[in-house]
């Protein structure tokens, strides 16, 4: 509910802006005919437009506190999946002790700040909306549907999961690069060799052939034992028959 209310307000604001904000010479620059601060500014001018200095101050606020939660959040949740799940399980196995666990967290979480650093800096023109919408393509890409297919297809299998996500990922990345927001904004080259802005309609149809294709081609004992399990996931998630203890992750 929250979400779609979010995405409500977007439309609200946006033609708020060109009501309020757009025709007024205090936010526009008439010379370039842009808006003072760059289209990011759109809802603070709106705010200052509607309710003054001071619900302008309350906006501001509030961004600068959304900005800091949701940057602090990734790059806790970032350093987690790389030093729990990528190095602590699938590199060593779950053989490590939590020491250098945190270790490998406490890195993770340095370099996963620097990069974010870089790349705001390259990306400090684009329309922050836009770039919301490529985080999306790539969950949509890479994560939806692997979730989807797990709850509604019994023939998923972990390879065919693990492939098919993976091709979503590269796929929306490279695309997302070759794009004009990238390779002619950030890059400086002439025309996008990826014609669309959104790569999602072409991702994750990728990654929904893909999961779809290996696992129809996975004939693994390990698979037919996944495939055999379904029924009981499937009870199991629907209705929480079978959840007893709390299990360690």
């Amino acid at each position: 509910g929250f979400i779609g209310y979010f995405y409500i307000l977007t439309f609200i604001i946006g033609f708020g802006a060109v009501m309020m904000v757009a025709p007024n010479p205090l936010y526009m620059d008439t010379v370039k005919g842009v808006l003072v601060g760059g289209n990011n500014m759109a809802a603070i001018h709106l705010a200052h437009a509607t309710g003054g200095d001071l619900f302008l101050g309350f906006i501001s606020a509030v961004a600068f506190a959304t900005i800091l939660a949701v940057v602090s959040g990734l790059t806790l949740a970032g350093a987690s999946a790389v030093s729990h799940d990528i190095f602590a399980n699938a590199i060593c196995g779950g053989k490590v002790n939590e020491a250098t666990e945190m270790k490998v967290s406490k890195i993770s979480a340095l370099v996963i700040g620097v990069i974010a650093i870089w790349l705001g800096i390259q990306f400090e023109k684009q329309n922050v909306a836009f770039m919301v919408g490529l985080a999306f393509a790539i969950a949509a890409s890479a994560n939806f549907p692997i979730l989807f297919l797990s709850i509604h297809w019994k023939g998923l299998t972990t390879r065919g999961a693990m492939i098919g996500g993976t091709l979503g990922l590269v796929t929306t990345v490279t695309m997302v690069v070759l794009s004009k927001t990238v390779w002619v904004d950030v890059f400086g080259n002439k025309a996008p060799l990826f014609p669309y802005k959104d790569p999602a309609l072409f991702s994750m149809s990728l990654a929904f052939l893909g999961c779809w294709i290996f696992s129809k081609l996975d004939f693994s004992e390990q698979a037919k034992i996944e495939r055999a399990r379904f029924d009981a996931q499937q009870v199991r998630c629907e209705i929480g028959i079978g959840i007893n203890e709390v299990s360690k992750h």
